[in-house]
């Protein structure tokens, strides 16, 4: 096998994958028969790029070569009904050749698939892994990882939403502007749960999923791509930005977490802020306000503060309480730390969060309790480690 010629492979399964897999599904209509026609695109990338060279854009010869092998299985169909697009559903305005949806505010192969992908009619965890394997091209052993789920139980799920996206005739298609609010904020939310994973891993002995935070960080950036005028776009991009730019000083050279206050800000990707702040500043233009805007102008009034005394508190309060107002969640409302929510029994920073404010009254006792909870709901390692070591300090 060519090195070069696998590599080229690698970068364009990376960077293409969404695209070619979202041209082959728009002329087969079918989601499994478009996967076969990518796959078969790369495959034969592999050995024609080592004979003949790396093209110039390689994502464009993957994506003829695979609109290719779907007009050949389009060919083999027996009839012309047979050879409509199912995810199109009966809207003439989409043929099996492949002329674009009336209907589309914009024609790009790949907005049509993350909206498939995204639809309200399927559950969140189903959302996430066909974005995961169609958009992003990990395969159903790297989805089940991001799930800590089987091989086996994955590939299930995703067969199941497959066949709930065809039997429910979900249209391949972008919504109409009527539409296209309420549903570009449910793709939104699915990006930013991929983030969160990554950002911090639910459960295992690493405090991030850096392939998981990578991955949503492509997404958003196509998303601001395809949809560089909306505010939401713009600032769910600009808190990615700004979030991850502290990757590199969330944890100590053992590996122990490091909070915000303690967090080197020499550290901190200063390319990453600087974009960041920019979204940012141009997603806060829009009024009405949205949540990812509002959420975007918090992480950039960390990321301006010099040190951590110098934060802006008083302008993050008033940020969090535009959010409320929006977004009336209850982890709004703990970040806020003006109330404490029911709904969040389960969730292991509420406890945390509970012992800091035990520890700085001096009531060590209820302070220690309070992490046993914590310690008791965490999964993450190393942020069971950090509650451990600050449970272990009220001792010092």
């Amino acid at each position: 096998m060519d090195p070069a010629a696998a590599a080229a492979v690698a970068e364009a399964h990376r960077a293409e994958w969404g695209r070619v897999l979202a041209a082959a599904a728009r002329l087969t209509g079918d989601l499994d028969a478009a996967e076969d026609c990518a796959q078969d695109a790369y495959a034969g990338a592999l050995a024609a790029w080592a004979e003949h060279g790396i093209p110039e854009r390689p994502g464009a010869w993957l994506t003829t070569v695979a609109r290719r092998r779907a007009m050949d299985l389009i060919r083999r169909r027996d009839t012309q009904r047979a050879r409509l697009p199912v995810l199109a559903g009966p809207d003439p305005a989409i043929t099996a050749a492949g002329e674009a949806d009336a209907g589309d505010v914009i024609p790009d192969d790949r907005l049509r698939l993350i909206f498939t992908c995204c639809h309200p009619a399927l559950a969140v965890d189903a959302r996430v892994a066909l974005t995961l394997r169609l958009l992003c091209g990990l395969t159903t052993a790297e989805v089940a990882r991001a799930f800590l789920t089987s091989e086996a139980t994955m590939a299930a799920r995703i067969t199941r939403a497959k066949k709930k996206i065809t039997a429910a005739r979900i249209p391949y298609r972008v919504p109409g502007p009527d539409q296209l609010p309420g549903r570009l904020a449910g793709v939104l939310d699915v990006v930013h749960l991929v983030f969160t994973t990554g950002h911090t891993a639910p459960a295992g002995t690493a405090l991030q999923r850096r392939d998981l935070a990578e991955r949503a960080l492509d997404l958003a950036r196509m998303l601001r791509l395809l949809l560089p005028d909306d505010p939401g776009v713009a600032g769910l991009l600009a808190l990615i930005l700004l979030t991850d730019a502290r990757r590199h000083a969330r944890t100590d050279p053992a590996g122990r977490l490091l909070v915000l206050a303690d967090q080197d800000r020499g550290a901190w990707d200063r390319g990453e802020i600087s974009e960041g702040l920019a979204l940012a500043r141009q997603a806060l233009q829009h009024r009405p306000y949205t949540r990812y805007p509002l959420m975007a102008a918090i992480a950039a009034t960390h990321a301006t503060a010099p040190r951590f005394e110098a934060t802006d508190w008083a302008q993050i309060l008033a940020l969090y309480d535009q959010l409320a107002a929006i977004w009336p969640s209850p982890i709004v409302a703990l970040n806020r730390a003006v109330a404490l929510e029911p709904q969040l029994t389960g969730y292991h920073y509420l406890p945390a969060a509970r012992a800091e404010y035990l520890r700085r009254l001096g009531r060590l006792d209820e302070a220690r309790l309070a992490y046993d909870e914590a310690l008791l709901l965490a999964g993450n390692t190393t942020e069971r480690d950090y509650l451990t070591a600050r449970r272990a300090g009220l001792d010092a």
